[in-house]
């Protein structure tokens, strides 16, 4: 399958770690895995990794050069925000469907 860029850009151009998180939130949040890489001409196993890069390092595991060792707490953290915040969707979601009120979100002040 040929690889596009976003947007309509041309073969070969580089997708960014900002566009490659919002793939990966929408396949989070339950999108096919298929019907993404149909769409945006991307491969599956592309698109599976994004995910898992996403999910080991958040948006800084997406791009291009690795974090230095001494980033890795912080890396962590990010990573385990984004995974709370993903189950968080993924459960108001699921409330909603089923027709229960969900509280406003509380923010820190």
């Amino acid at each position: 399958m040929a690889k596009a860029g976003p947007e309509g850009q041309p073969n070969g151009s580089r997708w960014s770690a900002s566009k490659k998180a919002d793939v990966v939130v929408r396949l989070l949040r339950g999108e096919s895995l298929d019907a993404l890489s149909r769409e945006l001409r991307v491969e599956a196993h592309r698109l599976q990794a994004w995910r898992d890069e996403f999910l080991a390092g958040g948006v800084e595991g997406l791009k291009a050069r690795p974090l230095q060792p001494e980033d890795r707490r912080f890396r962590d953290a990010e990573r385990k925000i984004g995974e709370l915040t993903m189950d968080n969707e993924i459960l108001r979601a699921a409330a909603r469907k089923r027709g229960l009120q969900i509280p406003p979100r509380k923010r820190p002040r």
